[in-house]
């Protein structure tokens, strides 16, 4: 199964806010894997402070908030 990714960080008021509003949205049609960019080098250096980034097949899907839309797309196109 295809999953979102969102790269977030602890105590980011804008990534729980996401998190709160997607979480629901997908409710479960789709894996969602929640990555701390501040464990790892590579995330913390690609994503910074563009955190919340929600991320699908390699492709940002969003930034800092979200876009109903863009994952209202996604969650149409999955079988």
């Amino acid at each position: 199964m295809p999953s979102l990714r969102v790269y977030s960080r602890q105590n980011c008021h804008l990534c729980d806010q996401l998190l709160d509003e997607l979480e629901p949205l997908i409710d479960g049609r789709i894996d969602l894997e929640v990555l701390d960019v501040d464990t790892r080098e590579d995330w913390r250096e690609a994503y910074g402070w563009r955190v919340p980034c929600v991320e699908f097949e390699d492709r940002i899907v969003c930034e800092y908030h979200l876009d109903r839309g863009a994952i209202s797309a996604i969650l149409a196109a999955q079988p």
